[in-house]
């Protein structure tokens, strides 16, 4: 009995202890789910909404670019393309691999893809391919629910209609790398598919184009898959760019001098400064960038030794040769050390010391006033005459006219060229000047290097009065529904020159295009509306020596390409009315 009432007692112990041990574990799950449901409920309620509701950043249009009468240049196309999201798939691999048998995924967009996911964080999409058919989008919607983590989305691409003609102008734009977002914190630089200019005018006015993302609220389900669209807040579009360049007469340029293995051009307004062609060549096709251009075909343009990349109008540096010797010519007026009667007697070289100093003329062109030493381009002319300058002050005069520095014109890549003087050698070399680098600095060779944007400056300057144009090449900005707004300079400063030799410059530019004795005679328009004036030049690329010139110098088309000469010519036209300036110049053309 005794025993009977002790496992009672031990039985009823237990039983309290279980059952307050139940009671308690009910009062911390009854205590927890309360925390849950009333004290966190906003908490969690908003979390899940977060997970049922995603925002996704819209990118906006990027802002189009036309020529002045409104033909397009760069332009946005409708695009779709299919992408893989990481965090909705367990297995990254196998989504690719079950989409190569819906649409064709070659092996090495497969690799890049595996690449990009484990490098990007996993929420973030990663483009697989671009520029789908709407039967390949369709098929992949149709196989959705076997496709973990891939989607399909539709956006805008970027176009260049008009391909290797505007190429070195435009430029193109390209993904955006870890050095341009840590650089630029615009939450657009954080989507994978944004695009940035990366040349040309898509990377001088990047800010204007790219305009300012939207935002859409979307409706996902537990795979990720898009139910619905919520609420959609539209971006705002980049905006438009209005060239000064007339695509026709860019397209004319490029016919002339495409025939070369590489050359450039430059057309200008010589009053407002309007770049109205600017061709280079070789070139390339900007619409190789839109995907991602291959390694393969990357390292062949790089490597190019005829540079394909470079806008040789703006980038290229050459000795102008006898288009420089108008600087030396304006100089000396200017300086009171000629004038227009001024003569020298040139008998087909100039000696100082040991060195010798030819003209082209061997038999040498005899007396020669300003006027005929630009028609025929006599050497020895300028050789006394930058004797009796100094290379100070044809310095001088070049930096005026536009030589020797940046022009300023509103693209990237644009070089400075080169005018020496003899601060320029001390602190260069830490030697002094020598007279025999100011003679053939006279005639636009030695040290002296210029683009052909910066002749056709030159050109310009001369002709309009002697005010100191600076070129541009975009006329304007503007908003959907808005006229352009006109940007750049269009009040410019006069040069403080005489009109009186300019005028005899122009005179001197005439006839060197249109009289008998001048060296472009056979590039005259017969059209006496528009004659034209200019200057030839020719730009040794390698050095004569005394022996070859003993035997006969070599004639160019004898030589091999890279060692013949550069040919050059600057003009302008209607001569009664200057409107227009070009310059042109052919690598290892020959001669201007």
């Amino acid at each position: 009995m005794r025993e009977d009432q002790e496992q009672i007692r031990t039985y009823s112990r237990r039983t309290v202890l279980l059952l307050g041990g139940q009671a308690l574990l009910l009062s911390a799950v009854v205590g927890r789910m309360y925390q849950l449901q009333v004290d966190d409920a906003e908490k969690y309620a908003t979390a899940a909404e977060e997970n049922r509701i995603n925002t996704r950043l819209l990118l906006p249009p990027r802002g189009r670019i036309f020529d002045r009468r409104g033909l397009p240049i760069a332009v946005n196309e409708e695009d779709y393309r299919v992408v893989i999201v990481a965090e909705r798939t367990k297995d990254v691999r196998g989504s690719l691999q079950r989409l190569s048998e819906i649409i064709q995924i070659p092996p090495e967009d497969q690799a890049r893809v595996l690449k990009e996911v484990r490098r990007r964080r996993r929420f973030l999409p990663v483009t697989i391919a671009q520029g789908l058919t709407w039967e390949e989008v369709a098929r992949i919607e149709i196989n959705a629910p076997d496709l973990p983590g891939i989607l399909t989305e539709r956006g805008l691409k970027r176009i260049y209609p008009q391909s290797e003609l505007m190429a070195h102008l435009v430029g193109y734009v390209g993904p955006v790398n870890e050095a341009e977002q840590e650089a630029d914190l615009d939450p657009l630089l954080r989507i994978p598919e944004f695009r940035i200019g990366k040349g040309g005018l898509e990377r001088k006015y990047d800010d204007q184009l790219r305009g300012t993302s939207g935002t859409r609220r979307v409706e996902i389900n537990a795979s990720g898959r898009v139910q619905r669209e919520l609420h959609r807040k539209e971006g705002t579009p980049g905006r438009d760019l209005h060239l000064t360049l007339d695509l026709q007469l860019q397209r004319y340029c490029m016919e002339k001098i495409a025939r070369h293995y590489a050359a450039s051009a430059v057309v200008l307004d010589v009053f407002s400064g309007e770049v109205l062609a600017m061709v280079s060549t070789p070139t390339y096709d900007p619409n190789l960038f839109i995907k991602g251009i291959d390694t393969g075909t990357w390292n062949a343009l790089r490597k190019n030794k005829l540079g394909p990349m470079n806008n040789k109008a703006i980038g290229g540096q050459y000795a102008p040769g006898s288009t420089f010797k108008m600087v030396v010519a304006l100089a000396g007026l200017e300086a009171g050390l000629i004038t227009p009667e001024s003569t020298f007697n040139c008998t087909g070289a100039l000696t100082m010391g040991p060195a010798k100093f030819h003209c082209w003329r061997r038999s040498g062109h005899g007396v020669v006033d300003v006027r005929r030493s630009i028609k025929e381009s006599c050497d020895i002319f300028f050789y006394e005459l930058a004797l009796k300058l100094g290379i100070d002050r044809i310095a001088e005069m070049a930096h005026k006219l536009g030589l020797g520095q940046e022009t300023g014109v509103d693209i990237p890549g644009e070089t400075g060229g080169l005018i020496p003087d003899k601060a320029w050698k001390q602190k260069t070399y830490k030697k002094r000047w020598y007279p025999g680098e100011t003679v053939i600095s006279g005639i636009g060779q030695g040290y002296v290097l210029a683009t052909p944007m910066q002749l056709a400056v030159m050109v310009a300057r001369l002709t309009n009065g002697g005010y100191a144009v600076k070129p541009r090449v975009v006329a304007g900005l503007s908003t959907p529904n808005t006229a352009p707004v006109t940007v750049g300079d269009t009040d410019f400063p006069h040069l403080g020159v005489r009109r009186s030799n300019l005028t005899l410059i122009i005179d001197a530019m005439n006839a060197v295009v249109n009289e008998r004795g001048g060296t472009a005679l056979a590039s005259q328009i017969k059209n006496e509306k528009w004659h034209m004036g200019g200057k030839t030049g020719t730009s040794q690329v390698r050095r004569i020596t005394k022996a070859e010139r003993a035997r006969g110098v070599v004639r160019n088309e004898d030589l091999p390409w890279e060692r013949r000469d550069h040919a050059l010519f600057v003009g302008f036209a209607p001569v009664e009315r200057p409107r227009f300036a070009t310059a042109v110049v052919v690598e290892h053309g020959g001669g201007g």
